[in-house]
C-alpha cells in the first residue's frame, strides 16, 4: 500500500471511528446528511478555493492601497575625472499623496562641481524646500489611485458573495448526491426484503408440493419469482455501489479523498433534519428578500465598480491641469525662514484636440456597465420566478408523498389478503406475485417521489444561494 493509501486509509478509520462513536455499537455506521454536508464544506477543495478567493480579494485591496503609500526618493550623481570633479548631484524626495489628488513633497537638493549650470547653482549646504502638488482639472475628483482603491473594496465585497455561491453550489450538488445515494439503498432494501419473502415462499410451496397440497408445478413459479426479484437486488446493489462512489467524490479529510465503506449507509429518516441542515427550515416565500442574494449582491458590487470605471473614463475628457508650489528654504529649522516671495513653482496644460481616445472609452465604460446591468435586472426576474415555483412544487410534493404512501399500504393489505387466500386454497400463486409485484412499484415509486421531494429542497437551497453556517 501506497504512503497516499496508508494515509486515505488512516483518515477513513478516523471517519468510521467517529461515526461508530455517535451511533453505538451497530453493524451499519448512519452517515447523516448534516454531519456529512459539514465534511464537505470543511474539507472539499472547491470550499477551500472559495476561501483563498476571499484571501485574493483582501491582497488585491492592500495593493490597491499601497498607491497612498508615503515615498522617499533619492537621486544622486558625481562625475570626477583626472583630479576634476565634473558635478556632484543630490536630490532627495519625500512625498505623500492624499485622497484628493494633492501631493505634499518636502525636497533637500545640493549641487557641486565646475560644470555645474547656472540654474542649478545651489547654497553650499543645500537647500530645502516644502510644498504640494494637485490637479485641478482631470484628477481631482477621481484619478487612477483614488480608482484602483474603490474597484478593489467593491471586489473585496464581490468575492465574498462569490464566495457564498461557490461553496452553496458544491453543497449543492453534495446534496443530490446524498439523495441518489439514499435512494439507491432504499430500492436495494426492498428487493433485499422481497427476496427473503420470495426466498421463504419458495420453500414453503416445496414443502407443500411434497407432501402432495401443491401442484410441482408451482414450485417452478415459484422459483422464477424467487430470481427474478434475486436479479433485481443484484441490479440494485450495482446501482448502489455507483452512486456511494459518486458520493465519494465529495468527501475528503486534510486534502485526501476518502473512499465510502459498503457498512456505511444514509439516514433514512432524513425528513426530519434536511431543513435544518440546508437552513431552508422556517422560511416561507413571504420572507424571501431578493436584496440579501449573493448573485444580485455580486452583481451590484461589479456595478459599483464599474460606476467608478466610468467615472473615471469621464474626469479623462477634462484638461490635465497640474500645478506646483514649494517653498525654498536653507534653514528648514526655522518657520520664519519661509517666504512667499522664494519659491520653486509651475504649471502644466494638456488637451486633446478630438478627444476620440477619451470618448471611445467612455462609451466603452458605459456599454460595459449596462451589460451588467441588464445581467442583473434578468437574474432578478429569474430568481424570484424560480423560488416561486419550487415553493409550489413542494406544497405538491407533500400532497403526491401522502398519497404514495396510502398506495404503498392499500397494496400491502391487498398482497396480505391474498397470501391468507392461498393457504386456504382460495387463490394462485400467479396472483401473489402479481400483488407483490405491483407492491414493489409501489415501493420503489415511493422511493423515486421522496427522491424528487429531496431534490427540490435542494434546488431551493441553490436558488436561495444559502451557505449555512451551523454546518
Amino acid at each position: 500500500m501506497s504512503v497516499k493509501n496508508k494515509v486515505g486509509f488512516y483518515l477513513f478509520f478516523y471517519l468510521v471511528a467517529a461515526l461508530h462513536g455517535m451511533f453505538g455499537q451497530q453493524d451499519s455506521l448512519i452517515l447523516d446528511f448534516g454531519e456529512y454536508l459539514g465534511y464537505v464544506k470543511k474539507y472539499h477543495p472547491i470550499a477551500k478555493q472559495a476561501q483563498l478567493n476571499i484571501a485574493v480579494g483582501q491582497a488585491n485591496l492592500m495593493k490597491a492601497r499601497g498607491g497612498f503609500d508615503p515615498k522617499i526618493e533619492v537621486d544622486y550623481d558625481r562625475k570626477e575625472f583626472k583630479g576634476t570633479e565634473y558635478w556632484d548631484r543630490l536630490n532627495t524626495t519625500f512625498k505623500i499623496p492624499t485622497w484628493f489628488g494633492v501631493e505634499l513633497k518636502g525636497n533637500f537638493s545640493q549641487n557641486q562641481g565646475d560644470f555645474i549650470n547656472e540654474d542649478e547653482t545651489l547654497p553650499t549646504d543645500g537647500l530645502y524646500s516644502a510644498g504640494v502638488s494637485m490637479s485641478l482639472g482631470q484628477g481631482f475628483w477621481i484619478n487612477e489611485r483614488m480608482a484602483t482603491l474603490r474597484k478593489a473594496k467593491y471586489f473585496r465585497e464581490q468575492v465574498k458573495a462569490d464566495q457564498d455561491l461557490m461553496v452553496n453550489e458544491v453543497l449543492y450538488r453534495a446534496s443530490m448526491a446524498y439523495f441518489d445515494w439514499l435512494k439507491a439503498y432504499q430500492d436495494a432494501e426492498v428487493f433485499q426484503n422481497f427476496v427473503q419473502n420470495a426466498e421463504v415462499r419458495l420453500q414453503g410451496i416445496k414443502q407443500r408440493a411434497q407432501t402432495g397440497d401443491l401442484a410441482a408445478i408451482d414450485t417452478v413459479e415459484a422459483k422464477i419469482a424467487y430470481q427474478n426479484r434475486a436479479l433485481s437486488l443484484e441490479q440494485a446493489k450495482v446501482k448502489l455501489m455507483k452512486k456511494s462512489l459518486e458520493l465519494s467524490n465529495y468527501l475528503w479529510i486534510n486534502d485526501v479523498p476518502v473512499e465510502l465503506r459498503p457498512e456505511v449507509v444514509p439516514n433514512i429518516e432524513i425528513d426530519s433534519e434536511i431543513d435544518m441542515a440546508l437552513e431552508i427550515e422556517g422560511k416561507p416565500l413571504d420572507s424571501f428578500s431578493l436584496e440579501s442574494h449573493p448573485k444580485l449582491r455580486s452583481l451590484g458590487y461589479k456595478i459599483d465598480g464599474l460606476v467608478v470605471e466610468k467615472r473615471l473614463k469621464a474626469n479623462k475628457l477634462l484638461p490635465k491641469l497640474d500645478v506646483e508650489y514649494n517653498f525654498l528654504t536653507e534653514a528648514p529649522e526655522s518657520i520664519n525662514s519661509y517666504a512667499w516671495n522664494e519659491f520653486k513653482g509651475g504649471f502644466t496644460f494638456r488637451f486633446p484636440l478630438f478627444l476620440r481616445k477619451e470618448r471611445g472609452d467612455l462609451k466603452l465604460a458605459k456599454f460595459k456597465l449596462r451589460d451588467v446591468e441588464y445581467e442583473r435586472d434578468n437574474a432578478l426576474v429569474e430568481i424570484r420566478n424560480k423560488v416561486e415555483a419550487i415553493y409550489r412544487e413542494l406544497d405538491s410534493f407533500t400532497v403526491q408523498n401522502q398519497l404514495i404512501s396510502n398506495i404503498v399500504q392499500d397494496y400491502g393489505i391487498l398482497l396480505a389478503a391474498e397470501e391468507r387466500k392461498f393457504t386456504f386454497g382460495e387463490s394462485s400463486l400467479f396472483l401473489i406475485n402479481s400483488r407483490e409485484s405491483k407492491l414493489i412499484d409501489a415501493n420503489l415509486k415511493q422511493n423515486e417521489m421522496q427522491n424528487k421531494f429531496l431534490h427540490a429542497k435542494a434546488t431551493l437551497f441553490r436558488s436561495l444561494a444559502i451557505n449555512p453556517t451551523a454546518l
